[in-house]
């Protein structure tokens, strides 16, 4: 027998972005678990090779009753995003969430040492590629009734919050993504849009490879000594937030290991 939860999400159309690698793969799976009778499922990153095995891998587990279509997108390319909703196929053209996951942080410089390559490309993704994507689909949303329907759900970071020595750029980037959110959805208070954060403490994904350049020791060490949180526990509160009744906004969560107080307060076992 269905859940509630189910029954609220059956029949939506869900865009995940960076789905290809850590919490969009965990978030798009969790959908497909939550809902496997009528759902369809975008998962967007430039891996596509990736997205298909994923694609795969949902289907092995719940079923046809969910759609998952993988389309590459590189989100900090205006012009992909630009067109990316007029080039997937019409049945997946009516989204109905997004969730803006995409995101990245490069090197621990402090100024004035930090590239500017590493700037651009941390910007370029995590703020104007997740305020792109969101201008690309609130024209869907808004087509709707009672001045729009729809979910946009932005991965913030505890960064945004609380920024801390060697991240000042990517702190920053989280930091624009929470006063665009608040700002939105002051925007669409008269609408049934809703506009959700959730960020995350100490997850434990590609995010730190990332950082260093692909050095696993260094990102390995990061983690040494903690027990962080799992993409999956990102995405369980994900659809959790996407599953409760249209009059239920969950604004604004913050998630953290239960060893973790802030960024730099984290207990690590000797």
């Amino acid at each position: 027998m269905a859940t509630a939860m189910a029954k609220r999400l059956e029949g939506k159309t869900i865009l995940v972005t960076g789905a290809s690698s850590g919490i969009g793969r965990s978030t798009a799976k969790e959908f497909a678990r939550t809902a496997p009778k009528n759902l369809k499922i975008i998962l967007a990153a430039r891996r596509v090779d990736t997205l298909k095995e994923i694609a795969q891998e949902i289907k092995e587990e719940v079923g046809d009753g969910v759609k998952v279509l993988p389309a590459k997108l590189d989100v900090s390319n205006p012009e992909e995003v630009k067109n990316f909703v007029s080039s997937l196929p019409a049945e997946f053209q009516d989204i109905d969430i997004l969730v803006n996951n995409a995101g990245l942080v490069k090197g621990v410089a402090q100024a004035p040492n930090i590239d500017p390559q590493d700037v651009d490309v941390m910007f370029s993704t995590n703020v104007t590629g997740l305020i792109n994507m969101t201008q690309a689909i609130l024209p869907i949303f808004k087509k709707r009734s009672e001045g729009g329907r729809g979910d946009i759900i932005n991965i913030g970071s505890i960064a945004g919050r609380e920024p801390y020595p060697g991240g000042s750029i990517y702190c920053a980037t989280k930091a624009a993504v929470r006063s665009f959110t608040d700002a939105l959805r002051k925007e669409l208070i008269a609408t049934r849009i809703r506009i959700i954060e959730i960020d995350p403490g100490q997850v434990e994904t590609e995010f730190s490879v990332v950082r260093f350049y692909g050095d696993k020791s260094k990102a390995d060490a990061v983690y040494a000594g903690c027990e962080p949180l799992t993409p999956d526990d990102i995405a369980e509160v994900i659809v959790f937030a996407a599953g409760r009744r249209e009059n239920v906004v969950i604004a604004d969560t913050l998630i953290f290991p239960s060893h973790q107080a802030s960024p730099g307060a984290m207990h690590r076992k000797v």
